[in-house]
């Protein structure tokens, strides 16, 4: 029998509520924390601020490849000879002193010798047996990097809840540092349910479909550096989706189900949970997506995605996402991107709807989003054809050629 909706727990909620709720909860369910080498935290969320012990650079040091000397000592007209009293190259523990009308030639990176505060590159000088001829035009403390000018002795380089990107670790390995704490990925299921489900490789029989939500949910959480484990097909049955339940819930942080979440005969999934935990909340007017529920077993966080593929993409990217983000201590809201539409839109209902679009900017420098052909909840491949998700939101009926709306983009779009 299908399950019995009438119940406490809130339903058909807005997708600003849902993503509140969802937030909320998984916050609660901060992820331990670990320590890993700089070379394991690519896309690691950061749990602890990161200020410098030293300046960066820890010392004065020359910008160009030149000749080292004092500013005061630079010709104001015609040239000047300034003897060569040594080399400072980049690397080198040797310590040299510049005093008045002397120069060492340096190199880039190489620390500035005592005394001098000002470097001529050396396309700017004639050699001159041991000496250089400096012609007038310099100016004092060119092409010099001070100490600190990149960053000072206890500044912050890196804020707890960042995503550690390439530049991030670049700045952290520079302050010397060769570990850093961050917040251990969550533990995340992914069960994909239905009877027509044959896995790519299979031949397939009348009325079945191969499954695509594994390779596609997959690459999602693969994309936030998860990697779903156990993943695995459920079938039709009750007792199957029960035991699956169970076992995951007692080992994960997190379970993603795609499919069995609606009101169907089939669809087990809403009195599983509630049976098992608790519903937090079901529906959520949206369009695709508007079955997705979300609940609790023991300690894990339950995600019911709808089965239809493109269903499952928008519930994940509106809802799922962020709430892992939230679980690790990162900040849970997707960067804001704005588009001007190309055509004009119309929907006849009052649910926030995410479409399917193209974007491109032209020569005017302004971002433009463009909606595919292919809409349906269950066309994958107008999801492959796009690059973002247009937000209409809800109550909006109508958009113009020319009006501004939010886009989500889309995973490996920029």
């Amino acid at each position: 029998m299908p399950f019995d909706s009438a119940t406490d727990y809130p339903m058909r909620l807005s997708v600003d509520e849902a993503r509140r709720r969802i937030v909320d909860l998984c916050g609660q369910r901060r992820v331990a924390v670990d320590s890993v080498p700089l070379d394991r935290a690519l896309r690691r969320v950061l749990a602890v601020d990161i200020a410098a012990p030293h300046p960066i650079p820890p010392f004065a040091n020359s910008a160009m490849d030149g000749y080292a000397l004092r500013g005061a000592d630079l010709p104001r007209d015609g040239e000047k000879r300034f003897p060569l009293v040594g080399v400072m190259l980049a690397g080198t523990d040797a310590t040299l002193r510049v005093r008045e009308d002397e120069c060492v030639r340096i190199t880039t990176g190489a620390p500035l010798p005592d005394g001098a505060d000002t470097v001529v590159i050396k396309e700017r000088v004639r050699v001159d047996g041991d000496a250089i001829v400096v012609p007038a035009g310099d100016a004092a403390g060119a092409n010099v990097r001070p100490a600190g000018e990149d960053v000072a002795a206890g500044e912050t380089v890196a804020h707890a809840g960042e995503i550690l990107g390439a530049a991030q670790l670049g700045v952290i390995a520079s302050c010397g540092f060769a570990s850093v704490r961050v917040a251990r990925r969550p533990r995340v299921a992914l069960l994909v349910t239905g009877d027509e489900l044959v896995p790519p490789g299979e031949p397939l029989g009348f009325g079945r479909i191969h499954d695509s939500n594994r390779y596609s949910l997959g690459g999602l959480l693969e994309g936030l550096g998860i990697v779903a484990d156990p993943s695995a097909h459920v079938r039709d049955d009750v007792g199957a989706l029960r035991d699956a339940l169970r076992a995951v819930a007692a080992t994960c942080d997190v379970v993603i189900s795609s499919g069995g979440v609606s009101a169907g005969e089939a669809d087990y999934l809403p009195r599983l949970i509630a049976e098992l935990g608790r519903i937090d909340f079901w529906k959520v007017r949206m369009k695709p997506g508007h079955p997705v529920l979300c609940g609790e077993i023991g300690k894990a966080i339950v995600f019911g995605l709808p089965g239809n593929p493109v269903s499952s993409l928008a519930t994940f990217l509106a809802l799922v996402k962020p709430g892992l983000m939230a679980m690790q201590g990162a900040d849970a809201a997707s960067p804001s991107w704005r588009a001007r539409l190309t055509v004009p839109l119309r929907k006849k209902h009052d649910r926030t709807e995410y479409l399917r679009a193209r974007l491109d900017c032209g020569d005017d420098a302004v971002l433009r989003a463009t909606p595919v052909e292919r809409q349906g909840s269950g066309m994958m491949a107008g999801v492959a054809e796009a690059d973002a998700l247009i937000v209409i939101p809800e109550q909006t009926h109508a958009l113009g050629e020319g009006d501004v709306v939010d886009v989500i983009l889309l995973p490996d779009a920029c």
